[in-house]
């Protein structure tokens, strides 16, 4: 059906937005394939030996570890719970699936710090910078997840590597906001103090801001890991494998109970990543050393 033109569309000029953004990704494609062919290597040989050794011990030591985690950084409550979560998931037919999603979400996630940690620590120190990576960071955190999959697909293909890079992107920005905002939450006077004792401003940055901002930017861990693992499962309709699949085949079948089998899985997952990562933050002698003096306050 042919919809008829106002005016007003006559004279509004056509902008070919996706035939440049094609061009573009086409020609990226034939001049940096050897680029794209060494990350995918890269990621391969990352996830692929942690996926082995994740499946390769047995369930029960798994379990045990993370447990004794969240025993050391939780208390023994936490750790019961995540015990019996764990255990509720190795009694189910997903097991291996949740260890491979594991091993994507360490992956994409520690090289998303990789990337974001400096990224944020040089925003906060450039407002230049800053400004202009805040438009950068808005699209990202904007852009519908599903959208993330489609270069991933034309550079990488099917499979693990395009969901795990997928995964990478889409989980970055919090992790550069949350660094930045540490750094610039930190108290104007200690910076001065520490620069008036002659320190430069490498070592203010290492032995000053950082260490006060670590309790921020571990938030900023915790959101990075909580959006990779949201998106490791959207990476299933792709082939990335794992939980991802599960829930894919079972929308396509509509076996709705392999579908909550696979749900509740990722969500024993998520709470004990988030808990874990969330407790590590509270660890550091400068967040306790915040909380007192929030108390003393």
């Amino acid at each position: 059906m042919t919809v008829a033109q106002s005016p007003l569309d006559a004279w509004l000029p056509r902008v070919p937005l996706g035939t440049w953004v094609e061009s573009a990704v086409d020609w990226a494609k034939g001049a940096l394939s050897a680029v794209f062919d060494a990350i995918a290597a890269v990621v391969d040989a990352l996830v692929q030996p942690l996926d082995g050794l994740l499946n390769g011990v047995p369930a029960v030591a798994v379990i045990l570890v993370l447990a004794g985690l969240g025993w050391w950084l939780r208390g023994w409550k936490f750790s019961l719970g995540s015990a019996v979560g764990l255990g509720l998931v190795a009694g189910m037919p997903y097991w291996e699936e949740t260890m491979s999603t594991l091993a994507q979400v360490l992956v994409a996630s520690v090289l998303a710090l990789l990337l974001a940690i400096p990224v944020g620590i040089f925003v906060a120190e450039n407002r230049r910078a800053s400004a202009l990576a805040r438009p950068v960071l808005d699209l990202m955190q904007t852009m519908p997840a599903f959208v993330y999959l489609i270069p991933a697909i034309f550079f990488f293909g099917i499979g693990t590597v395009p969901g795990v890079l997928a995964t990478l992107v889409f989980s970055m920005p919090p992790g550069v906001r949350l660094t930045e905002l540490g750094l610039r939450q930190v108290d104007k006077e200690i910076v001065q103090a520490a620069e008036s004792f002659g320190a430069p401003p490498w070592m203010v940055l290492l032995r000053t801001k950082l260490p006060l901002a670590l309790p921020t930017i571990m938030t900023g861990v915790n959101q990075v890991i909580m959006l990779a693992l949201s998106m490791v499962v959207i990476a299933g309709m792709v082939g990335a494998g794992g939980l991802g699949d599960v829930i894919t085949f079972a929308l396509a079948q509509g076996e709705v109970g392999s579908g909550f089998e696979g749900g509740i899985a990722v969500v024993i997952l998520a709470v004990v990543l988030d808990r874990l990562t969330d407790s590590a933050g509270e660890r550091f002698p400068s967040a306790r050393a915040q909380r007192l003096a929030r108390q003393a306050a």
